[in-house]
């Protein structure tokens, strides 16, 4: 979700070793439940050439609980936060829009789930989530750049800990690591 009025996203992710020591460390930090835990099913779209992929842009829609969006993504902007355009309206129904972005040219490319709960800190302006992933938990932290700073230090990380890679190219890593031919980054079966 956009961190501004000017449509910018600014985040970065943290890992952490489990769903239990993320809520932990949350809690300790003095961060509160805004949004409970949901799950998430994620699907990017692209062109048959995969000319957004290779632009670094994203077109997805995402249903979450009732709840469904469509989001574009332009290119992230280099730095140590992962910066880059967001646009992201609520829709009434993913199934039709997934239809429609077909029926206009693009494909489905990659699907992924994950279980979000979100947290809002004791003072200031962002918002933390606790990503619980088919590859790991992560805490993604999204705010203005002194803010996320702030928030990861009281989380009790440092900078050498910032992420700023996509869930998608984690997860490819991941798959490396474990010599699995990645695919959709979705859980066996839902918990």
């Amino acid at each position: 979700m956009s961190s501004s009025r000017s449509n910018r996203e600014i985040e970065i992710k943290l890992r952490v070793s489990s769903a239990r020591e993320g809520r932990r460390l949350l809690r300790a930090a003095g961060f509160h439940t805004v949004h409970p835990r949901v799950f998430e099913d994620n699907r990017v779209f692209d062109t048959p050439r995969r000319t957004l992929a290779g632009a670094d842009q994203l077109l997805r829609v995402r249903q979450a609980g009732r709840a469904a969006l469509l989001t574009f993504k332009g290119p992230a902007a280099p730095g140590k936060y992962k910066s880059r355009g967001e646009f992201e309206m609520a829709i009434s129904d993913a199934r039709m829009a997934a239809l429609i972005l077909q029926k206009l040219g693009f494909e489905p490319v990659f699907r992924y789930q994950k279980y979000r709960t979100e947290y809002a800190p004791p003072r200031g302006h962002g918002v933390v989530s606790l990503d619980e992933t088919p590859f790991g938990c992560y805490l993604e932290i999204e705010g203005a750049p002194r803010w996320i700073d702030r928030a990861t230090r009281a989380l009790g990380f440092g900078e050498s800990d910032y992420l700023t890679a996509s869930y998608a190219a984690l997860y490819r890593e991941w798959c490396s690591q474990q010599g699995v031919k990645p695919g959709d980054m979705v859980f066996p079966r839902r918990l």
